[in-house]
């Protein structure tokens, strides 16, 4: 049985003490953050069933307590290289879109508040890459590429997924 840390307290705390909540967690060595709203759980890796015809950064499907959940290695979705899954690797389990999806990271780092005055826009450079990315933060002496969720996947990829 993998384990799993549950945010489902979170969850069920008023909407306002998430305000600027953030999972931050590894890709390499960039740092990214979500939207502590999102996330219910963080499990480590499991053994994943293939699926024919997806694209190649969803790895697979893994059965979660009896829900099906398709999972998504975000380095591969991020046009990064595939690196072996080991210890470290986790899966964060979020709501979006509509559906509940598996992220896989190199490894979570923690929960941090940012302020909103502390995340600033994202560079006009690369829209296709950009639209992933919400916002900005400085965090001390570190950058956190905050993550829109909801913008991972295109409409038709939700649509693709929900039918697994």
């Amino acid at each position: 049985m993998a384990e799993y840390v549950s945010f489902q307290g979170y969850q069920e705390e008023e909407e306002d003490t998430l305000q600027g909540k953030y999972l931050t967690f590894l890709i390499g060595s960039d740092s990214y953050g979500i939207e502590l709203r999102y996330v219910t759980e963080i499990i480590g890796i499991q053994p994943l069933t293939e699926v024919p015809e997806v694209p190649d950064y969803i790895r697979g499907i893994i059965n979660l307590r009896g829900r099906i959940i398709p999972i998504m290695d975000v380095r591969l979705r991020f046009r990064k290289p595939f690196r072996h899954y080991n210890d470290r690797t986790c899966v964060i389990i979020v709501e979006m879109s509509g559906i509940t999806m598996g992220l896989v990271v190199d490894s979570v780092a923690e929960v941090l508040s940012i302020p909103d005055e502390d995340i600033a826009d994202p560079p006009e450079i690369n829209k296709t890459y950009n639209r992933y990315i919400k916002g900005i933060a400085s965090v001390g002496e570190e950058v956190k590429l905050i993550l829109d969720v909801n913008k991972i996947l295109t409409d038709d990829e939700v649509e693709q997924l929900s039918q697994l």
